[in-house]
């Protein structure tokens, strides 16, 4: 007689066309369910380059900028984890970011995506606090909605497409909460992104440029971070676009 399979055991229909929005659902139900189980209110998510080396400025400084942000966010009166340092969990400046958040005694979350290359998570990530997304959007969506605020380093195609999204929620105010943005490393992001010339063709308003703002310095990041979250952040704990 021929094993019947209930149909959430059956792994040919799970992994299906016909079951895609099962499995997009799952990539919210999850993550909803252990971010909820930690505790986690919110984060600040750090972008940049996976092939960042460890003995490179940027990668001590996002180390350092984690650090010290999770030492802030420690010493908060809240019950819940406020303010929680998020990656892709990969190596180079996310691994940077967690490796800071970790050594400051903190939660810190890998936000990964099943990629060929270099996506493996690094060592620093709280236990039960890695994920592994097969949609892109699904993981972009988990950046965006727990941010509130978001610190981009020097990177390739996915620094550029996780910044460019983030700029495009807060600039067509889908993303109705405020989200400062730090682009560190002025050398590189003035070289690669030129701002001026897109108002100067008229493609973005001179206003737009002001979305972000742009440092080399750790304690002027972590002032102005701090300044920001404290004034528009710290009394609204929570996920919220």
């Amino acid at each position: 007689m021929k094993k019947r399979i209930k149909a959430y055991n059956n792994e040919e229909f799970l992994n299906s066309k016909d079951a895609r929005a099962l499995r997009i659902l799952a990539e919210y139900l999850e993550p909803k369910a252990r971010f909820e189980e930690h505790g986690l209110e919110d984060t600040i998510v750090f972008f940049g380059s996976a092939r960042t080396k460890p003995d490179s400025k940027y990668y001590e400084a996002a180390r350092q900028l984690a650090f010290r942000l999770t030492q802030w966010s420690k010493g908060l009166e809240s019950k819940e984890r406020r303010f929680v340092v998020a990656t892709g969990g990969g190596p180079g400046i996310m691994e940077a970011a967690n490796r800071g958040a970790s050594e400051a005694k903190g939660l810190t979350a890998g936000i990964g995506i099943s990629i060929p290359m270099e996506q493996t998570d690094n060592a620093y990530i709280t236990r039960g606090l890695s994920f592994h997304f097969h949609y892109f959007f699904m993981r972009k969506f988990w950046f965006a909605y727990l941010a509130k605020a978001m610190i981009a380093f020097p990177g390739g195609f996915g620094t550029l497409d996780e910044l460019f999204e983030s700029l495009t929620l807060v600039q067509t105010k889908k993303m109705k909460k405020p989200m400062p943005i730090v682009l560190f490393g002025n050398d590189y992001w003035n070289e690669v992104i030129n701002f001026d010339a897109l108002v100067r063709h008229g493609t973005i308003s001179p206003e737009d440029v002001r979305l972000v703002h742009r440092t080399d310095s750790v304690d002027e990041a972590y002032d102005w971070m701090v300044r920001q979250l404290t004034e528009h952040a710290l009394g609204k704990p929570g996920a919220m676009l």
